[in-house]
């Protein structure tokens, strides 16, 4: 049997271990760079507010939701039919309350949508 074969494999073999050591102190060495790096931002945060600048209840009590049925805004028009409005000019599209407050109700006998399986309006 050849020695310096086996001695060859042997220290090849050595050397992986090596690596892979080299790469785990490396690993690890990175986690606690991230991990020190993570205190000294969390250090340069705000602390939180203390309980006098905690936000308080208005003095005419809380604040309820409410419900209603909006409705958009009419869109505007162009003055001379052959102009077109741009989008800057027409603003946002706000909405406004509507004179009918009911709430919309599926017709009956309608299914409520496409390939519900309901026979549909007959």
């Amino acid at each position: 049997m050849n020695t310096a074969m086996y001695q060859a494999a042997a220290g090849v073999q050595v050397f992986g271990y090596v690596l892979i050591l080299i790469a785990g102190v490396a690993c690890v060495a990175g986690l606690i760079w991230a991990f020190r790096l993570g205190i000294r931002v969390r250090e340069r945060e705000p602390a939180p507010p203390r309980p006098d600048e905690q936000p308080t209840m208005p003095p005419s009590g809380p604040v309820h939701e409410t419900r209603e049925v909006r409705e958009p805004d009419e869109v505007p028009r162009a003055a001379d039919e052959s102009e077109r409005l741009t989008p800057h000019q027409l603003g946002n599209a706000g909405t406004k309350r509507a004179d009918d407050q009911r709430r919309a109700r599926w017709s009956p006998g309608s299914s409520g949508s496409f390939g519900g399986g309901g026979g549909g309006r007959t």
